[in-house]
């Protein structure tokens, strides 16, 4: 897969808000992207995280200095919620296309891979991938979600889509980011959003993201 001469080499930029990220969960997130087969990728972060939770932004660093660029961050002021987090960091995208991932959530190692493999075909505006759940200490897999090709109906009962979810940053610029009087369920409204918006939506029929659960977690 890192041999791999695409034709189009499209640059996903990876939001992930940070709020007072446990360091294993932190260090396991962007070693996550750090460890991508693909590498025209961008992550993207914006720190809402508390005084006491300063070593977020020194774990930060830590690994910028060995990301040739590619670690774009930013410490807030102040904790903007959820939404307000991940418009700070849309703000920082460049890439063509974003893709939205959380803070404690690891990526497979093929994942941008295979987004960037699907758009070989087709110039699709939205991409969607299965993903499974693991246990806080990542020693454990279930609860995986094999989800259907793209259908509105469905999506209109409940946000089956969620992780890992890849859309065109026009798109995004278009519709104007997330709406922070959501929180708790902004992914949901910004994919209708962006669904609106768009002409061709694809699955990717592998699991490529793990959604972690614990304590702390929704």
């Amino acid at each position: 897969e890192q041999n791999t001469d695409f034709t189009r080499r499209v640059k996903i930029s990876i939001l992930v808000p940070l709020f007072n990220t446990p360091e294993e969960f932190l260090r396991e997130m962007i070693d996550s992207v750090m460890n991508q087969t693909y590498s025209n990728w961008e992550l993207c972060l914006a720190d809402g995280s508390d005084d006491a939770h300063a070593y977020v932004a020194t774990v930060v660093k830590e690994y910028e200095a060995k990301a040739d660029g590619r670690i774009v961050y930013h410490r807030l002021l102040k904790n903007e919620g959820i939404a307000g987090n991940t418009n700070e960091c849309l703000k920082l995208a460049t890439g063509e296309y974003i893709g939205l991932f959380d803070h404690d959530d690891l990526l497979t190692p093929n994942a941008l891979y295979e987004v960037v493999n699907a758009l070989q075909e087709t110039d699709y505006d939205i991409l969607y991938t299965d993903e499974d759940k693991i246990t806080g200490d990542g020693s454990k897999h279930l609860d995986p979600n094999f989800k259907p090709d793209f259908s509105i109906d469905l999506f209109r009962s409940n946000n089956y889509i969620t992780h890992f979810f890849v859309v065109k940053k026009e798109i995004v610029d278009k519709i104007g980011g997330f709406c922070r009087e959501y929180d708790g369920a902004q992914d949901y409204d910004f994919i209708f959003r962006c669904v609106e918006q768009a002409r061709e939506v694809i699955h990717v029929p592998e699991i490529l993201y793990h959604w972690r659960t614990h304590k702390s977690s929704t």
